[in-house]
């Protein structure tokens, strides 16, 4: 059962593959935004992932969030998402970004409930 209160924190060292030059987001060999963002997905989806009923998943429908400062490479980012909502196959989350005390960026992200199967057979 996914209850509020429910964290997940993931990490990774900032490399020259998640640099906004690399990713095109920017061209400077900091961080990349989306890069940030994906870690604070992965932390949301590793937070419930343990609660979901056999055979679904969450995927992300909506993201917001600050990026407030740089991060270097080789530095050590974190992120952390915390579960603020649930209602039926949506699920609310609180989201943050570190690199060590230093705030990178906070906000909030959205993830629903899908059976993989069906979501995948919308493919066609």
């Amino acid at each position: 059962m996914i209850e509020i209160g429910l964290k997940h924190t993931s990490e990774l060292t900032v490399t020259d593959a998640v640099t906004a030059v690399r990713m095109g987001s920017g061209d400077m060999p900091v961080l990349a935004t989306p890069a940030m963002l994906a870690l604070m997905e992965n932390a949301a989806m590793l937070a419930v992932a343990d609660e979901l009923p056999e055979g679904s998943t969450t995927v992300g429908g909506h993201i917001e969030s600050s990026h407030l400062k740089p991060s270097k490479v080789g530095d050590r980012v974190s992120a952390t998402a915390e579960v603020t909502k649930v209602e039926g196959k949506k699920i609310e989350f609180k989201i943050s970004a570190y690199a060590g005390d230093a705030l990178l960026g906070e906000g909030t992200h959205l993830r629903f409930i899908v059976d993989r199967e069906r979501f995948m057979s919308k493919l066609g």
